[in-house]
């Protein structure tokens, strides 16, 4: 109950509600109701659903990548400890699904056993290794760039800010999760995480790092940072995203050593590149005011409209109705079964 107070845990069905409508609208404008298919050719359906995550970071120049190996369904794991040790990737290491979001599938794994048993329960799926970047920030740029333009447009940046919290010497780790007002909103996640460790007391000024992964419903803070955006950090993002040919719209998540070496387009590792189902996800600032996320969500969606549409009459087809909800209902279901 206490996270309905709070907008950012809202589910995402009904925080979606006033987008529903304004969705129809522009589909009624581009006549079309799947206009997003054309946001990114490069992608299947503009990267809304059901696209393939390695196929669009192989495009991207390897000095901004961590080592990535692209894993088969039903890969056996000697074959993956093969191709781990050709590709230098030690553990720790992230595995996540080819195909997937927010957050589905994805781990850091730390030992070998860890490893096989990840792979045995998504033997099913295509896969994606890659190497642990401990980079100390770590941030989602949403970027875009009209067809008919040169130079695109940051919209929106997100520092993300990973859950850990600080012993004082007496409380149990059960006691800090729910003195801690980030950590109470995910106790239950995290009591099921750390099931045999929530009576350990940690040593006063010890901090714990509770989750690894940068995903909001892994309990991460998402924080507004379009301070950042700068014209020097648009020419950063403009150079990676023209060597990927037929990607105008998404968002880069991605650590990185340092603001400088961020403005400076070094020492940068692009972890995902997503597409049309991006979010600007500085919107879930704890601070932000609901008025305010809409009206950026809004314009993320505007701008959406205008990158298909101008794509389309360049000749980018939008995906057929029919074709589009069957694969999406075939991906949720495939889902659906091997999390089952």
């Amino acid at each position: 109950m206490k996270k309905f107070f709070k907008w950012e845990f809202w589910p995402f069905w009904f925080f979606y509600i006033p987008i529903y409508f304004y969705w129809f609208w522009l589909s009624l404008r581009a006549r079309s109701f799947v206009f997003f298919s054309a946001a990114n050719p490069v992608m299947n359906l503009g990267g809304f659903a059901a696209y393939s995550k390695y196929n669009v970071l192989e495009k991207i120049p390897k000095r901004f990548l961590p080592k990535t190996l692209f894993i088969p369904t039903y890969t056996p794991y000697s074959q993956v400890e093969q191709q781990l040790t050709t590709a230098g990737i030690d553990f720790p290491l992230i595995i996540k699904p080819d195909v997937g979001e927010r957050g589905f599938g994805v781990e850091k794994i730390t030992t070998a056993t860890a490893l096989q048993a990840h792979l045995q329960q998504y033997q099913h799926l295509a896969l994606i290794i890659q190497e642990y970047v401990d980079f100390p920030l770590e941030l989602g740029v949403m970027y875009y760039r009209l067809p008919d333009e040169p130079s695109g447009q940051i919209s929106s940046v997100v520092e993300k800010e990973f859950l850990q919290v600080t012993g004082d010497g007496d409380s149990t780790l059960a006691q800090l999760f729910r003195q801690n007002k980030r950590t109470n909103y995910h106790f239950d996640m995290l009591a099921t995480q750390y099931a045999n460790e929530l009576q350990d007391v940690l040593p006063a000024g010890a901090q714990k790092d509770l989750v690894s992964i940068g995903n909001h419903s892994r309990g991460t803070t998402f924080l507004n940072a379009n301070h950042l955006i700068t014209p020097q950090l648009i020419d950063v993002f403009d150079e990676i995203s023209r060597s990927v040919t037929g990607y105008y719209f998404g968002r880069y998540d991605l650590r990185v050593s340092h603001l400088d070496d961020l403005y400076a387009g070094r020492n940068i590792k692009v972890l995902e590149l997503n597409g049309a189902n991006s979010e600007p996800a500085h919107i879930y600032d704890p601070q932000m005011p609901l008025w305010q996320a809409y009206k950026d969500l809004f314009k993320h969606w505007k701008a959406l409209y205008q990158v298909s549409v101008q794509n389309h009459r360049k000749g980018v087809a939008y995906a057929p109705l029919g074709e589009t909800v069957r694969k999406i209902r075939r991906y949720f279901k495939e889902r659906r079964v091997r999390r089952d």
